[in-house]
């Protein structure tokens, strides 16, 4: 380590206040374009946030409206949801260029193919909502009230308030999305060696522990729910593990490499 890359981490405090003020604004900035731009389209957004509705109950999408004022804070979700969703790389570069100035050369580009793998497990988190999980609740729900009638008729109706349909669906978005970070967090806390394989290993138990009390917080309070968010985030859990192993195998075989170069 040089001294060029200890001083390049160094600076004043009102230094790190300007900084960290020209990063808050970059992300406001980029907060209220997004809400603008999904308000603008918050309908064709809905039309789209509503077929896996459609797609587990087989039928048309019939929701229900109790409030005057019902449709209009939809497109207030909407645009919020839109806005969080469109600028969460922009946040996760701005707070990368943050934290950068304080890092050493060989953390910064061991950093950078992490601000890649983010918005990626991000939008595979809320591909495996939209596409599977949701359409499956919906129709488990459903067929939960088929023939409570007489004659094999049901006797309750489902008719869901659109608000809480969408309060629902945005919800899992946002879990799921979270959630699939694990990986990238794990990995990087393995590249700057704060865990290791062994570690990650020792601790599968507590891990398995740990990832049912997270869904069973995060999703509804419904087995399929749970059991759909617990499952994939072991399996990125064990992705985890192997990977800062092969990290860790890597790093040995550069440092045996140095050594006899020496």
């Amino acid at each position: 380590m040089s001294q060029a890359d200890i001083d390049a981490t160094e600076a004043p405090l009102l230094d790190h206040l300007i900084e960290l003020r020209k990063r808050l604004i970059y992300c406001v900035i980029g907060l209220v374009l997004a809400f603008v731009l999904s308000f603008a389209f918050s309908t064709q957004i809905f039309n789209i946030l509503i077929l896996p509705f459609e797609w587990g109950t087989g039928a048309s999408a019939k929701l229900i409206q109790t409030q005057l004022l019902g449709f209009f804070l939809v497109k207030l979700k909407i645009g919020f949801f839109g806005a969080l969703f469109i600028t969460f790389p922009l946040i996760a570069i701005q707070i990368y260029r943050f934290v950068a100035p304080g890092l050493y050369s060989n953390e910064r580009n061991a950093f950078r193919p992490y601000l890649i793998a983010t918005p990626i497990f991000f939008v595979l988190g809320a591909c495996l909502v939209f596409f599977f999980l949701l359409p499956v609740a919906i129709r488990f729900f459903y067929s939960l009230i088929e023939g409570t009638g007489g004659g094999g008729q049901s006797a309750v109706e489902l008719m869901p308030d659109v608000l809480s349909y969408l309060d629902f669906v945005m919800m899992l978005i946002l879990a799921f999305g979270l959630c699939f970070q694990l990986p990238v967090i794990l990995t990087l806390l393995g590249q700057i060696g704060v865990l290791s394989y062994e570690q990650l290993k020792s601790g599968r138990k507590f891990a398995i522990v740990g990832v049912f009390i997270v869904a069973a917080v995060l999703t509804p309070p419904d087995p399929i729910s749970q059991i759909a968010m617990a499952v994939p985030l072991m399996a990125l859990y064990e992705v985890s593990v192997q990977a800062v192993r092969f990290l860790e195998s890597r790093r040995a075989a550069q440092a045996a490499k140095e050594a006899a170069a020496e």
